[in-house]
């Protein structure tokens, strides 16, 4: 398949190049980021919570078919379950890079302090990581397994049912306290709001689905009506989804600049009027909306163009994530701070450096080979009658 072929081609690029990012994480440590004692978070924090909505917004895909037996999605479940597993691992893989001291992370269950946001993140992501395990062995196991017993799946059906509709709460809790983890800081206002926690899950949604859309479009086998169908399903759920988050996103803008006043008021013209306009106006809303939309809701029926608006959502969405994290930071908290010491590690000004972008295509680079290695030993992408799974 050839699309196979170019995402091997991509993922062994990425990890040759990527591998000396990783190399110099490992020995150097954080000497060659950009950020420093004032931005302390850059693009692996946007790209920590660019994964985890897309892990979400595949879960929850999931979870229409085995909560809710949405049977028009029904052959996309263990394709979901796995999209959702690799980008978790890309998320915490690459939050674990940005640690300071990596072979602390697990003080957070054993010093655990919960009256902090961030000890309920990491708690609510282990059992989530845990619920897509046992999940994804459930949904794959009639096919892993021979000569099972109608009872035994009769009860392995019962419980994917149960942990699906407990995995949509869970979801929910545990993206929604990423965005939670943001607006809860007082003394950021371009964060503290409490639109964050549902901006966090639309945004999941969106590209969580999207990237689910074009994974289905390219990948898919087997290229009959059912096919079709799926994808232009899919297809029509992103939009909706997408309008919707873009109405939100118009909210948490157009309200706090209304009066031109306040000081999110200037860190929001600096993200639709400063030196990196671009990403918002080009990547993130021309790019990443305005032409998915016209896609989306004009060729509905053409599953390749469908995949492509479905494709260009998930990659761009990774603007807004930066669009959240860098403008948050890039804001003296006392006046004059700026001014007052001089050293490269505090400015107020942050663009990755060629370090991180080399971690960061590391990342990617894997998750795509593991979704490769996967798509190909695992059966994911099987017809999955309904009677079996729901």
């Amino acid at each position: 398949m050839r699309w196979e072929k170019l995402l091997w081609t991509i993922a062994l690029v990425g990890l040759v190049f990527g591998s000396f990012g990783i190399w110099d994480r490992l020995v150097t440590g954080h000497v060659k980021a950009n950020y420093g004692s004032y931005v302390v978070w850059g693009l692996w924090v946007a790209a920590y919570i660019y994964f985890v909505g897309l892990s979400a917004g595949a879960f929850l895909i999931s979870s229409l078919i085995y909560a809710f037996g949405v049977k028009r999605l029904e052959r996309v479940g263990k394709l979901a379950l796995f999209v959702a597993l690799v980008t978790l691992f890309m998320a915490l893989l690459i939050i674990l890079l940005d640690l300071g001291h990596m072979s602390r992370f697990y003080w957070v269950y054993t010093r655990a302090n919960f009256s902090s946001m961030m000890t309920w993140m990491v708690w609510l992501y282990t059992a989530y990581f845990l619920l897509l395990l046992a999940e994804s062995w459930l949904a794959l196991k009639p096919d892993l397994i021979k000569g099972l017993t109608p009872e035994t799946l009769q009860r392995d059906r019962r419980l994917l049912k149960y942990l699906g509709t407990i995995g949509v709460p869970l979801a929910i809790a545990f993206h929604g306290g990423v965005g939670a983890l943001f607006g809860t800081v007082v003394a950021r206002p371009y964060w503290h709001t409490p639109l964050y926690p549902i901006l966090f899950l639309t945004g999941a949604l969106v590209s969580g689905g999207a990237l689910m859309t074009a994974t289905v479009a390219f990948f898919w086998p087997d290229r009959n009506e059912g096919y079709r169908d799926t994808v232009k399903y899919l297809g029509q759920i992103v939009l909706m989804i997408l309008v919707f988050d873009l109405i939100l996103e118009f909210a948490e803008f157009s309200i706090p600049m209304w009066y031109g006043v306040g000081p999110e008021y200037e860190l929001m013209r600096k993200v639709l009027f400063g030196p990196f306009w671009w990403v918002f106006w080009v990547v993130h809303l021309l790019l990443g909306s305005l032409i998915p939309i016209g896609i989306l809701a004009t060729q509905r029926e053409r599953p390749l163009r469908v995949g492509a608006a479905g494709l260009l959502i998930s990659l761009t969405f990774m603007a807004a994530r930066l669009n959240i994290v860098v403008p948050g930071l890039i804001e003296p908290q006392l006046r004059g701070l700026e001014e007052a010491f001089h050293d490269p590690r505090l400015v107020f000004q942050y663009f990755p450096s060629l370090f991180e972008w080399q971690v960061f295509a590391f990342v990617i680079a894997l998750g795509i080979a593991i979704f490769c290695v996967g798509q190909r030993l695992l059966p994911l992408m099987e017809e999955a009658p309904m009677e079996r799974v729901a």
